[in-house]
């Protein structure tokens, strides 16, 4: 099905993007393009942009290529100076961006303002970062050696970035690229390409203020085309992909069959554990802005609740019972927590899921409804389970909670793990072993393993990233710096003889 947006254009929107956009220094957005700019609060059309050509593609990748020639040489805290001049600019433009991740992906100005903080943080970690590229020296085998590794820049990185999180995906790969001394090139989705134009103009300014390259940073706008010439371009050294598992399976080999490199950020099924001796209040807060925030279109939303059986009816109703208070509404006004679906067809996965899980077994216990209003406003919804059937082992990126039982800590852990995906993941319990136990190494077997607190809301410190079917990747903090490097060994004689190693003789 293909979804055209309503023509219908609200002035008040267009014209606070505009006044968004032109702050951030976009002006003149055409009306007449093949990429239609669209809102999800209303569903209307604000703009209608153009989607990048083939030549402009290939334009973009050579200018990045060429860039890196030079920007490769940039000592790192030089290249960490553009960063930090974005980060700057990102604080100063926090609120007319936030508004465009508002208008453009629906999530309310709090989320929204929170999303452009991560941007400024992961900037300021990425600036300590450029001088702190460490390598090691080992110790040689062979006397009057020395043996060490050292990291070098690896050359161009393609971003294609989702909807949900239309800018701080970005600002991960791009901030630590730029440290690393590779030139970015961003596809992001095609739904949410104003919130990148802006984006795109405060990197440029960033660059011009201090001296980087121009070609550190370009930008395309489009849907697939577009984004498979990036896949396919063997000037691309790095690819960086969040997305669904289906497009990660179709990029991968792609990226591989040239020998480049991919990272990976796919579906997450996340579930949390409520032990008998969890903190309840502080678990149902938990658990509802996991499950319902960002109307359920995280890929660390909760979609899992997996309880003990002396308290599965508890937590149940005292999970629905907070839900049957969540505003839902305009993600502008105030006090609303639940904006809209991203578009119809998330209505439509959500409506399938429902009725395969009462076909299942499964039992609505609240939630499920759609609001009469223009844009795709849905109550989240609590569903409780007989076993995890086919539906519950599927990602739908919809507020739906599918609430499961089990009788013994082992049986919680299966459970949990017996899905393909495996991104975050969270256990509520005050019982120190059993901590523990899910933390283990045959604990949770997800990227992400919490204790007392949700599966969404990452700091960028930690690396994130998930495994199995959420495909492998690392970004933002930690040691994740690396996938954009490449790694030297070296060993230096300086000594005047010529041992060889494990004790060969040659002559």
């Amino acid at each position: 099905m293909t979804e055209t947006p309503t023509t219908a254009t609200p002035a008040p929107l267009r014209a606070r993007a505009e006044s968004a956009l032109h702050a951030c220094g976009v002006d003149d957005l055409p009306r007449d393009g093949d990429l239609p700019a669209a809102t999800p609060i209303d569903g209307s059309v604000l703009f209608r942009l153009h989607s990048s050509t083939p030549d402009e593609v290939d334009a973009a990748i050579d200018d990045a290529a060429q860039a890196f020639a030079q920007w490769r040489q940039a000592p790192a805290p030089r290249r960490g100076a553009l960063v930090r001049r974005l980060g700057e600019l990102l604080a100063e433009h926090k609120a007319d961006l936030a508004t465009l991740v508002t208008i453009e992906a629906g999530k309310i100005t709090s989320e929204s303002l929170g999303e452009v903080q991560e941007m400024i943080d992961v900037c300021e970690f990425a600036v300590g970062l450029s001088r702190q590229l460490y390598g090691r020296t080992m110790t040689s085998e062979r006397p009057g050696h020395r043996l060490m590794e050292t990291w070098h820049p690896l050359g161009v990185v393609g971003v294609i970035s989702a909807f949900n999180f239309p800018v701080a995906v970005w600002a991960w790969n791009a901030a630590v690229a730029l440290v690393c001394g590779d030139p970015v090139v961003w596809k992001p989705s095609e739904l949410t390409p104003l919130t990148a134009l802006a984006c795109d103009a405060l990197i440029r300014r960033a660059a011009a203020d201090t001296g980087a390259p121009d070609g550190v940073h370009r930008l395309l706008l489009g849907s697939g085309p577009v984004g498979e010439r990036l896949v396919d371009d063997p000037r691309v050294a790095l690819l960086s992909a969040t997305g669904s598992v289906r497009m990660g399976r179709a990029v991968a080999p792609r990226v591989a069959a040239r020998f480049g490199r991919c990272l990976l950020e796919l579906g997450g099924n996340n579930a949390a554990v409520v032990a008998p001796s969890a903190d309840l209040d502080l678990a149902v807060r938990a658990i509802v802005f996991a499950a319902a925030g960002t109307a359920g279109q995280r890929c660390t939303t909760l979609r899992r609740l997996i309880v003990h059986t002396s308290i599965a009816d508890s937590v149940a109703e005292r999970v629905a019972a907070a839900y049957r208070q969540l505003p839902v509404g305009d993600p502008f006004d105030d006090g609303v927590l639940v904006g809209p679906l991203i578009r119809e067809r998330a209505w439509e996965a959500m409506t399938s899921a429902l009725d395969r899980a009462r076909a299942e077994g499964g039992a609505l216990v609240c939630g499920g409804d759609r609001a009469d209003r223009s844009g795709v406003y849905v109550s989240p919804a609590v569903v409780r389970m007989p076993a995890q059937t086919p539906v519950v082992c599927e990602e739908t990126f919809a507020p739906i909670l599918y609430v499961l039982t089990y009788d013994d800590l082992d049986e919680a852990i299966a459970l949990h793990n017996a899905v393909p995906q495996g991104l975050s993941s969270a256990i509520f319990t005050l019982d120190q072993r059993e901590a523990e136990r899910f933390l283990a190494a045959d604990g949770s077997d997800c990227g992400i393993a919490n204790v007392n607190i949700g599966t969404s809301g990452a700091e960028i410190g930690g690396a994130f990233g998930g495994e199995k079917h959420t495909g492998g990747g690392r970004e933002s903090g930690s040691d994740s710096w690396k996938a954009y490097m490449r790694r030297a060994t070296n060993t230096v004689n300086y000594s005047d003889q010529l041992p060889l190693a494990q004790g060969v003789r040659f002559g």
